[in-house]
């Protein structure tokens, strides 16, 4: 039997071994305060008798790692060659303004927000799209996210203008139980579901006020349908107080809305007239105070340190694979962060930045600690010792999908298809402004959004932000799918197409693992494809696809290290 005919089974079996990671990264050196902060915390922190960091990483891997972390996609191979080619001192920093100021950006930061906010829920009353386009908006304008919580938190749906908002809370029916534990969750990086009936079991400092304190917010808040325009959203009334009975103890509480230990807010006086508008079968209740609009304030006040933690935490995790705190969601005594002044330093530097996303995401991506290799120069790396070097990051779902596309030929394909659509309705078009970009980027979206969210689905069924499981469902996808053949099939403007008119095997090899991997091959493996190609003889597209087959079951395609 011809080698290339094992090849499939081997890339099934390398891909089903692929590991389950969570994830981390590394840094360089350059002014900025906290990027130089970040690094003497790290160094001032660790146990430097278990060797030193790790080097800094070559030019190829952090070209790739960048682009995932802050467009979720790598860089095409000219935009990769070009960046391996200039020989400025600053043109890691520059690549990174590159890439936070492409529209790539915000469509990165709408999946993953979109899926921490909305954890992959079906419509309910909001369209998904209506909210990822909402978000794409939000990012791509750069959007404080102190005022992007605020609108998703006051959103009520009756006003069409930010009706795309409401869905975090619309498309959860204000139940409680859901409700409550997502916004301990994402915004406060507690998960209170097991305070509900009573003080948490395991938990000291996680007590049935924090939960109901959050509950109290919304207790008066209730879904009204228009009976016009059968339109759902959400109207107040001035009745409904907190109660709570411990289940363990007996004991019963009551409060008003509160920010886990932080003081109750009170109702003010009451009015003669409390109501804007009175609620009926008519009519949506609007009072003059409404308790739920003290939600989006109270979380994002300065007093309430746990927000600005949260989402520094969550962003740290982002770029470094874990966070400070682990998990996520479980802040408490007697689960510190790892780096509790550089945790504090980071989100104390956000909020003075006026909550800039990009303020931070660059500070950390300027620090020697995102940029340095994921191989350690030492025997064994002990676990405190966890910033020494980078940590392998699973892509998600969104990303997997953007890069399967792409190092296949079908993004380039669909941009050139998008620059010449454009050309001709406008001779004036430029690609290369800002808003040529977001034209393009608009336009490729739209045309890959079948492929884009068949992949998806497929590869987000056993996965989530920070860790992948393989399975061989993925690998036959990835062998067999309709998606992944289509596009190893010759004539149809892909990757392989290019790959066939090299004469020259050693070239095409380096131009496949530049579209595949972001980087050229080592001499081994430039020297087993190219003797790979050689048995294959007249069989050359065969030998192609079973190469480009092998290199997307591979751990490196499915990882960013």
């Amino acid at each position: 039997m011809p080698p290339h005919k094992f090849l499939p089974i081997l890339a099934v079996v390398i891909y089903c071994l692929l590991p389950s990671i969570p994830t981390a990264v590394f840094g360089q050196e350059s002014t900025g305060q906290l990027r130089n902060i970040i690094d003497a915390e790290i160094l001032a922190s660790q146990d430097s008798k278990a060797g030193n960091p790790a080097a800094t990483s070559d030019d190829y891997t952090f070209a790739r790692r960048i682009s995932m972390d802050l467009s979720g996609r790598p860089l095409t191979v000219t935009a990769l060659q070009a960046f391996i080619d200039d020989n400025s001192t600053d043109k890691r920093e520059q690549l990174i303004d590159r890439l936070l100021s492409s529209p790539q950006y915000g469509r990165h930061m709408q999946y993953k927000f979109d899926v921490l906010l909305m954890q992959r829920l079906p419509k309910k009353y909001i369209a998904p799209s209506e909210f990822s386009e909402f978000l794409r908006q939000s990012f791509g304008d750069n959007k404080p996210y102190d005022q992007l919580v605020l609108e998703i938190l006051t959103a009520d749906g009756a006003d069409k203008s930010n009706r795309a908002a409401s869905r975090f809370l619309l498309d959860r029916e204000l139940k409680r139980e859901e409700t409550v534990r997502v916004i301990g969750q994402v915004f406060l990086g507690r998960d209170l579901q097991c305070a509900q009936c009573h003080n948490h079991p395991q938990i000291d400092d996680y007590f049935q006020q924090h939960y109901y304190g959050l509950a109290a917010f919304l207790k008066r808040s209730y879904l009204f349908t228009d009976p016009k325009s059968k339109v759902v959203s959400i109207g107040d009334k001035i009745e409904g107080d907190v109660t709570f009975t411990s289940v363990f103890t007996g004991e019963e509480g009551k409060t008003q809305p509160r920010m886990l230990a932080l003081t109750e807010l009170s109702d003010p006086p009451a009015d003669k007239e409390p109501y804007a508008t009175k609620p009926d079968k008519t009519n949506r209740g609007v009072p003059k105070y409404n308790r739920r609009l003290q939600l989006g304030p109270s979380m994002i006040s300065d007093e309430n340190t746990a927000f600005r933690l949260n989402i520094t935490n969550r962003i740290w995790a982002q770029m470094m694979g874990q966070g400070f705190v682990e998990p996520l969601d479980l802040f408490h005594e007697t689960n510190p962060a790892s780096h509790p002044s550089l945790l504090q330093a980071l989100a104390d530097g956000l909020r003075d930045h006026k909550y800039d996303l990009k303020f931070l995401f660059k500070e950390i991506a300027m620090s020697r600690a995102y940029q340095r290799s994921s191989y350690f120069n030492g025997d064994t790396l002990p676990v405190a010792n966890k910033y020494f070097t980078a940590a392998i990051k699973p892509l998600s779902p969104e990303q997997f999908a953007w890069t399967l596309l792409q190092s296949l030929g079908e993004v380039q394909k669909q941009t050139k298809a998008a620059e010449a659509a454009l050309l001709s309705k406008n001779k004036e078009f430029d690609a290369a402004t800002v808003g040529g970009r977001v034209l393009v980027e608009a336009k490729v979206t739209a045309a890959l959004k079948g492929p884009f969210d068949e992949i998806v689905a497929v590869f987000a069924s056993q996965n989530t932000a920070l860790k992948f499981t393989a399975s061989a469902n993925h690998a036959l996808y990835l062998i067999n799918g309709p998606e992944i053949t289509q596009r190893l099939t010759r004539g149809g403007g892909y990757l392989i197409d290019e790959l066939l008119a090299f004469d020259d095997d050693a070239a095409m090899v380096e131009q496949l693992y530049l579209h595949m991997y972001s980087r050229k091959p080592m001499p081994a493996e430039r020297k087993q494809a190219q003797e790979f190609m050689a048995i294959a003889g007249d069989a050359k597209q065969i030998a192609v696809q079973e190469l480009m087959r092998t290199l997307l079951c591979s751990a490196e395609y499915r990882f960013v290290r």
